[in-house]
């Protein structure tokens, strides 16, 4: 069995911060034996994998990104340099940037908009949902859906500027892997930003004037706490088997979506681990049945990841196209180029499958299937620079980047599907 998780458990923030010389390396496997050496380092070296999310997803001439701990870095440099696999350095200061992300963490929402430019711990973020529903109780209700395979809750925010019955909505959730801190730190930038410019701002102003948004920003609670104590690249969720001495499941491998094919793992070790079974984690269950509970109203469906600056649609299952593939490929073309133009920065976008990799029983296919027929994932900042380490400061630019791309992604979808008066 490849217990890679169990080492894994010993690179805590804590442990990282006592050594100096942990390495993000860059590596581009060249050919197939390039491929097998790199798949055999990411096992069986205390390392983890940043990019792509497990060994079976490494090819030939696409970019590797390895988290290497002090501690291996001399056996793993040298086993490149016997192979004479060249690569570079992305970072070299990991302890610095871990420090970052968790210094200053405030548990009081009034703290103004630098708030929303640092990452917050999940008790600070259960802080602030409580604290916004209790100042926007015209405009904000707190839904609990479910709880979490270690009993936390699952909250849901309902955005809605007024008590029409018969507006469609729109789905966003974040943090389905827990070492995305991106993806959590967007939903409560999302939050913010339709509370304060609603009547402000047009785009966001006719969102909320025509649809309800439900905003989870936290779908893996126990992941992302885990984050926070003891291993800051934890991925999976956090749950149990019997049979096996490693621990969760990716959520996002894990809903009825040509559920565990090609691109997933039944080893409960591999980071793509599949789960017992469709839902079989009460995370993915909990988003599964409010889907279906309100799927003649949910129109757009968004889940947000980070790292590689992408955005996406279905499938990510199969190479097969969806009956609207063009009206979502235009969707995501002018989404990322008003980011070009307005930000500098780019995204890569099309369908999942073609753009990165084959990802069975993924979130935004099975809402596809469902019959929300605008489906997206975003993939935001950075390309790799830091990875899962993006410093705070550069969170409100990653966030106007996707604030940007759901704002235009959801008025495309308001035209499409709104009866004309």
């Amino acid at each position: 069995m490849n217990d890679n998780n169990t080492a894994k458990a010993n690179l805590c923030p804590g442990s990282i911060r006592k050594k100096n010389d942990d390495q993000v390396l860059n590596i581009t496997p060249k050919t197939q034996a390039e491929v097998d050496i790199l798949k055999d380092v990411s096992s069986k070296y205390e390392t983890v994998l940043w990019q792509p999310a497990s060994p079976e997803l490494i090819q030939e001439e696409a970019e590797v990104h390895l988290f290497v701990p002090a501690n291996s870095s001399q056996a793993v440099q040298a086993l490149l340099g016997t192979h004479d696999m060249t690569h570079t350095v992305l970072l070299t200061n990991t302890k610095d940037l871990l420090e970052l992300q968790t210094r200053n963490d405030s548990t009081d929402p009034r703290s103004g908009p630098s708030y929303y430019e640092k990452y917050h711990s999940l008790e600070d973020i259960y802080h602030w949902l409580n604290k916004t529903a209790y100042e926007n109780p015209d405009r904000v209700k707190v839904i609990l859906i479910g709880s979490s395979f270690e009993k936390r809750p699952l909250y849901v925010v309902k955005l809605s500027v007024d008590s029409n019955p018969n507006k469609t909505a729109i789905w966003l959730d974040c943090g389905i892997h827990a070492r995305e801190w991106i993806s959590q730190a967007f939903c409560l930038w999302f939050v913010q930003y339709s509370l304060s410019y609603y009547q402000q701002n047009r785009d966001i102003t006719r969102i909320l004037d025509t649809m309800d948004v439900y905003v989870l920003p936290v779908m893996n609670p126990d992941g992302y706490k885990y984050t926070w104590t003891t291993d800051r690249f934890w991925r999976k969720n956090r749950s149990v088997r019997e049979d096996s001495r490693c621990f969760g499941a990716d959520l996002n491998r894990n809903f009825d979506a040509s559920w565990c094919t090609a691109g997933a793992s039944h080893d409960p070790c591999s980071e793509i681990y599949c789960g017992e079974f469709p839902e079989s984690e009460p995370e993915s269950r909990a988003v599964a049945s409010f889907l279906r509970k309100h799927k003649e109203v949910v129109k757009l469906y968004v889940s947000i990841h980070s790292y590689s600056q992408m955005l996406l649609f279905p499938y990510s299952y199969t190479r097969e196209r969806t009956e609207n593939h063009d009206d979502l490929l235009a969707m995501v073309k002018e989404a990322a180029h008003s980011i070009k133009r307005y930000y500098k920065n780019s995204y890569k976008y099309g369908t999942g499958a073609q753009t990165i990799y084959l990802a069975p029983g993924g979130s935004d296919d099975w809402a596809y299937n469902l019959g929300i027929k605008y489906s997206f994932t975003f993939e935001l900042q950075d390309k790799g620079r830091y990875g899962f380490l993006l410093p705070p400061y550069q969170i409100p630019k990653a966030c106007n980047e996707a604030l940007l791309a759901f704002k235009s992604i959801a008025i495309n979808v308001i035209e499409k599907t709104q009866a004309p008066a």
